[in-house]
């Protein structure tokens, strides 16, 4: 059902980072003001989506959940709803849509959004572009992950040729969301346009340092300190810059992918403990040492709040993601030596590290994404979906006439 016309209020940020200005963690945190936004019908469509197990599905996953707390309705169009799906070369976790915009259209019809939103570049991301572009519907998208650079790192695919791709993709959104400032700067010298920054949010229940410890701990056995990374295990995380340390204690990789049985090969006193998740996942974040973030193309980084709620300081180059949440913070390092950000790491208090985290909420996050969202006014809303429901009328009286007429003949 259609919500109903009350209002909701919806947080604003003061701080708002102009490209001018350079990003730190007190301009990333949300704000606290509000202005009131409607109750909204929102169509969001993904590419990546739930059984995959990485930051975006989770961050849209929590802000699709925040929304209906919120009162919004949101439709979600993902490849697992029954479409016809291939593997994404080299990523065979992800399964593209195909043949689907004739099955996305009629959905986008009957729903009748007040927003749309595409979250991804993949096939069902095209498929939904082209069908606003086709009704002169407007529409936002969101940048995740820095594609182009994945697609070089695995097949002989040019930089510029995937920047080129991106940059075709996102010109008719009418704002494109990236995760924070510095990456809306680097997308704007790459001549990306209607740029805002949108920032991410952690479960600080989930999360959380008291988990530190339960029943004896997750590394009771191992050398400390214990030096954690949480994600794909694959080329584009860099992950040998930070395994190829010679460190005392113990690096433990959880997660899973194309390059963990080569790796752990490779650096048999590395821990590798397979994928983890929810609570299990949580105490191993809990029970580290310092967190590892080597990743250089990631546009975010969820897993460095999750460590940080846990209580764990982070470690991590000056990439985006990392230099945006980290300088400031008390809560982690930075460093373009790996091993110097990890042993400053160290030193730091825990404390601080869960007080810093507790300033993003999935809630903040989830208005922002809503206070974003490209919509017709009103007026000209209502005009756009009358009008549409007429042609559609008319066209179905034209086939039942000519059909009728056909059958006369045949009869």
């Amino acid at each position: 059902m259609r919500a109903g016309p009350g209002k909701v209020h919806h947080r604003v940020d003061p701080h708002r980072v102009d490209p001018h200005r350079a990003a730190t963690a007190e301009s990333l945190a949300p704000a606290a003001e509000f202005d009131e936004i409607s109750f909204m019908r929102i169509f969001l469509v993904t590419d990546a989506w739930e059984p995959q197990v990485n930051g975006v599905v989770r961050t849209l996953s929590r802000v699709i959940d925040e929304c209906r707390g919120l009162g919004h309705e949101v439709e979600v169009v993902a490849p697992t709803d029954g479409f016809k799906t291939v593997p994404l070369i080299t990523y065979p976790e992800i399964r593209l849509a195909v043949n689907a915009r004739a099955k996305v259209e009629e959905r986008f019809l009957a729903f009748a959004p007040d927003a749309v939103h595409i979250a991804t570049e993949g096939t069902l991301g095209i498929a939904m572009r082209s069908i606003c572009i086709k009704h002169r519907f407007p529409f936002s998208t969101s940048y995740h992950t820095r594609f182009p650079e994945y697609v070089t790192a695995r097949l002989p695919i040019p930089l510029w040729a995937g920047y080129a791709y991106m940059r075709w993709f996102h010109r008719p959104s009418g704002r494109m969301l990236v995760a924070t400032p510095s990456m809306r700067d680097e997308l704007v010298a790459k001549r990306f346009t209607n740029i805002e920054a949108w920032s991410r949010g952690v479960d600080t229940d989930m999360f959380d340092p008291a988990k530190r410890g339960l029943d004896g701990g997750m590394f009771a056995d191992l050398p400390r300190p214990i030096m954690l990374s949480v994600g794909r295990v694959a080329v584009e995380k860099n992950l040998e810059e930070f395994l190829k340390l010679d460190l005392p204690g113990t690096k433990v990789l959880v997660g899973d992918g194309p390059q963990r049985e080569e790796l752990a090969e490779k650096y048999p006193d590395a821990h590798f403990a397979g994928p983890r998740f929810g609570e299990e996942l949580a105490r191993y974040f809990a029970d580290s040492d310092v967190f590892v973030f080597p990743s250089l193309t990631d546009t975010f980084g969820l897993v460095i709040l999750e460590a940080m709620a846990a209580g764990t300081p982070v470690a991590a180059f000056p990439a985006p993601g990392p230099k945006d949440i980290i300088p400031g913070s008390k809560a982690g390092a930075i460093n373009i030596n790996l091993r110097t950000a990890i042993e400053e790491a160290l030193a730091m208090d825990r404390a601080d590290c869960r007080a810093y985290a507790e300033r993003f909420s999935w809630r903040a996050c989830a208005e922002e994404f809503v206070r974003n969202l490209q919509q017709l006014p009103p007026l000209e809303r209502r005009r756009f979906w009358k009008r549409l429901r007429l042609i559609r009328l008319f066209r179905r009286k034209k086939t039942k006439i000519v059909a009728g007429a056909e059958q006369g003949v045949r009869d």
